[in-house]
């Protein structure tokens, strides 16, 4: 099987130093005519490639890396282009890989909306109050998250694991990221920005999460009076320390991005009211006026990066303040513990291993397998039956899936686990502590049909050659030792029958 993701701090940094972020192909070739069009400014060049936040995140990197600690980063992108100079830039755009926009990772693009929707809330909350500072509000909150950008670039699967498992599931965030990463991610995040000499503003709002969240958690108790600022001025006037690092404008870069973020689950979650009162005491205004202007901030970010496929918080302010984007799993059925569920087991398994075959043809067998891999408790079901070449897997029985999987085709040669499934019976069993490994590897198509971090793959044989493929799970909850020794004697059963099928008298 592939070799398992980092876990130390340091393996991280090599391996995302080690890939640099995919760009549109068209964002990079309009880009690319600029750079080689005389009566373009650096103004203009800059205003053209802050649409492509990871062009933009390339450019900034490599001017601060080129300076060698000898000066300070700089801190906008039309300073790193003045820098770097047009020739250098256009080299470095060469070295830059593109590919098709539909073809680079929905995660990635998914995290790089929320950057721009942050960088959206900045400008409108922010910039114009602390006006001679814009560029670095601007370019702090758009590139406040590139860290979590590369880390999607290089691991895709990271972000729909965490969507599933903190927004839906309420699992906390720490205990995710280390079992996913092996770090928490504030401290990989502050040591990529740190090592990548991104702006400064950056780099303190990282320190602050991680090494200073004193001062926030007192912050935040305070907002949450936020109908009373009277009294709210009144505490903060009894903790100068509290009230001189309240006003500091680097913290407007991670209020913008903490708003996108909790938005991206709820406007009315907890966590976005959190910020959101946080931001009200940061501007000295009503909760319901910062509610105001950051829904109308998202709904102008929505006109300008809303993008199909991706999912932009604007779309919920026409919904019911309760309603959800990201849906719970139904509640699964409880195991079969009955005796008539366990009678019927039996008498299903009976009929797979009767001697000679009881079945006629193939479809009554994988019929019989799909109801017996049933009553042994699973609820989602697929069958796939692999060709002579095993090039590839049709689907030939299922059950529970949404929508019906009839004429679903996979090709094995797309996906190193179907593979090396292929090659020779064996099983896999994703849990949430291995699925950061497997989940890339295995067909959209298939994490589609079965979006659960508990899944059973089993392929079985015919005189030493796989013939099907089991999948199976229980809508999402964890497997019991009692479900999956009677999996185990399914699939046992499915084979014995596969086999005696294939020495039917003709």
């Amino acid at each position: 099987m592939p070799t398992p993701p980092p876990r130390s701090l340091d393996a991280w940094l090599k391996q995302l130093d080690k890939h640099p972020i995919a760009v549109p192909l068209d964002s990079h070739q309009r880009i690319c005519r600029a750079l080689a069009d005389s009566r373009r400014s650096l103004r203009d060049i800059a205003d053209l490639m802050q649409g492509c936040p990871p062009l933009a995140l390339g450019v900034l990197r490599e001017a601060n890396r080129k300076s060698g600690g000898l000066s300070e980063p700089t801190e906008s992108l039309e300073g790193a282009l003045s820098r770097l100079g047009l020739r250098r830039t256009e080299e470095l755009l060469q070295r830059q890989p593109t590919l098709a926009p539909d073809e680079i990772p929905l995660a990635l693009r998914q995290i790089q909306l929320i950057s721009q929707h942050a960088s959206q809330q900045a400008n409108g909350l922010f910039a114009g109050r602390l006006a001679r500072l814009w560029q670095e509000i601007h370019w702090g909150s758009l590139l406040f998250l590139a860290p979590v950008w590369s880390l999607l670039n290089a691991q895709p699967e990271l972000f729909e694991a965490w969507e599933r498992r903190v927004l839906v599931a309420g699992e906390p965030a720490q205990r995710v990221e280390q079992e996913l990463l092996g770090v928490p991610l504030l401290q990989l995040c502050l040591a990529l920005v740190e090592h990548w000499r991104l702006p400064e503003w950056i780099v303190q709002g990282y320190r602050l999460l991680t090494q200073d969240r004193r001062l926030l958690v007192k912050a935040l108790h305070i907002a949450r009076d936020n109908e009373h600022p009277l009294h709210q001025q009144q505490r903060l006037d009894a903790e100068p320390q509290l009230r001189r690092w309240l006003t500091l404008p680097g913290n407007c870069i991670v209020l913008a991005n903490g708003l996108a973020l909790s938005a991206h689950q709820a406007w009315n979650s907890p966590h976005s009211l959190r910020w959101q009162r946080l931001t009200g005491l940061y501007l000295q205004l009503p909760l319901d006026e910062v509610q105001q202007q950051i829904h109308q901030h998202a709904a102008q970010s929505a006109r300008q990066h809303a993008s199909a496929g991706l999912w932009h918080p604007a779309e919920a302010l026409l919904w019911p303040p309760h309603a959800r984007h990201l849906q719970a799993a139904p509640s699964p059925a409880p195991p079969p513990t009955r005796a008539t569920e366990v009678d019927e087991w039996r008498r299903l398994c009976a009929q797979l291993l009767a001697q000679p075959s009881a079945f006629n043809n193939l479809e009554q067998l994988a019929a019989c397998a799909r109801q017996a891999l049933q009553s042994c408790g699973m609820q989602r079901v697929l069958l796939l039956l692999a060709d002579r070449s095993h090039s590839r897997l049709r689907a030939l029985q299922h059950a529970g899936l949404e929508p019906p999987p009839t004429d679903l085709i996979l090709e094995p040669q797309h996906s190193q686990v179907l593979r090396r499934l292929l090659a020779e019976p064996g099983q896999l069993r994703l849990t949430p502590g291995n699925m950061a490994q497997f989940s890339a590897l295995l067909p959209g198509a298939l994490k589609a049909l079965f979006p659960s971090e508990h899944l059973l793959s089993r392929s079985l044989a015919v005189n030493g050659r796989v013939a099907l493929l089991l999948v199976a799970d229980r809508a999402g909850s964890a497997f019991s030792e009692t479900n999956l020794k009677a999996f185990g004697k399914t699939a046992q059963c499915i084979e014995r029958a596969l086999a005696s099928f294939a020495r039917r008298a003709p």
